[in-house]
């Protein structure tokens, strides 16, 4: 029998979406209960934990060993989601993780054979699946509604680069451009990515760029059915947050998204005028719920995830063949195992 009460969570990672995530699971959602959030800096953990009213903890792991938990949102820094998830995997906790589950392939691969030993759910924070135009558009390439695929686009424009000096290299491949690879593969379901050329500079803080930083990026992928797909991404987008895609197939074409915050549009003599989103988890409110109450149905039923650890996998192989296709100024193939050098 399908149960009724709450999934009791424990979060990792008090940082900017973290916090999100974590009021969305105590006061967003009646299918979640909150017990506890953990992170490394203490200060962040405490904030949190006491804005919420549950346990701060600043070591990870106590939270996943923590009994009255069932489930792990894990939504600290990229380059621990990997050893969080196999963790949380072992201590037989179900596992929500942000984006990207991992920074190579090898450490995915650890990933999702964690989850399938222990027979726990894994899903993936791709929220852009649950937003309700995004799905919309997907119900209807499926249902062969524009045909055959032929081209796709895919549009991230961030609203501002606010500390250049704080950007990770790769950070517009890895974070940002990873939304759309995703989605892209999703429209595009049963083809797989197989090359890319890429176009990047730092066009919006050129000083940084010798540091590693990229702030502007074109990619072409390239699909094992023929479709072409073109994912863009710019961190300063003056007007607004900023995400598209669209399908054009064989029998018409399918578009989702917009900046506009709202459907209201202010008509005047200066011209028509609507208000955008300025973040985010402003644009895709509904959908950063959407995920998670999915993820709550399908620990409680015993059904799988929407999207789990092969999808974040695929996702991330165009990511980093896209760092490839940077550093040797070539179209490069989508590989399944990470190149040599790679740890």
């Amino acid at each position: 029998m399908t149960r009724t009460d709450p999934v009791r969570f424990g979060l990792i990672g008090a940082g900017r979406i973290g916090t999100h995530h974590a009021t969305t699971l105590a006061r967003r959602l009646g299918e979640a209960e909150l017990v506890a959030v953990a992170d490394v800096q203490a200060a962040a953990a405490e904030r949190l934990g006491g804005q919420l009213g549950v346990e701060w903890l600043t070591d990870p792991q106590a939270l996943i060993d923590d009994p009255r938990i069932e489930a792990v949102a894990i939504t600290c820094a990229s380059t621990a989601h990997a050893d969080l998830v196999v963790a949380a995997a072992e201590a037989g906790k179900a596992v929500f993780v942000e984006k990207p589950m991992a920074m190579t392939l090898a450490d995915a691969d650890r990933a999702i054979a964690a989850t399938r030993a222990a027979g726990t759910p894994l899903q993936v924070g791709f929220n852009r699946r649950f937003a309700r135009d995004f799905a919309t558009a997907h119900e209807t390439v499926a249902a062969g509604g524009i045909g055959t695929p032929q081209l796709l686009r895919s549009v991230t424009r961030d609203p501002g680069l606010a500390n250049p000096a704080g950007v990770p290299p790769w950070t517009i491949f890895t974070q940002t451009l990873i939304h759309d690879f995703d989605a892209l593969n999703w429209f595009n379901a049963g083809a797989s990515a197989v090359e890319v050329s890429v176009m990047a500079d730092a066009l919006v803080a050129p000083d940084f760029k010798d540091a590693g930083l990229l702030d502007t990026a074109v990619v072409t992928i390239r699909y094992d059915n023929g479709a072409i797909a073109v994912a863009e991404a710019s961190f300063s987008a003056a007007y607004g947050y900023d995400v598209r895609a669209e399908v054009f197939g064989s029998a018409g074409m399918v578009t989702a998204g917009s900046p506009a915050h709202l459907s209201t549009a202010h008509w005047r003599a200066a011209g028509v005028s609507s208000p955008t989103a300025r973040a985010d988890t402003d644009l895709f409110t509904d959908a950063y719920a959407g995920e998670l109450a999915a993820f709550c149905a399908a620990v409680r039923e015993g059904t799988p995830t929407q999207v789990g650890g092969e999808d974040a996998r695929a996702a991330l192989r165009v990511a980093l063949a896209c760092i490839e296709a940077v550093e040797t100024g070539t179209t490069v193939a989508v590989r399944d195992t990470d190149r040599a050098g790679v740890a």
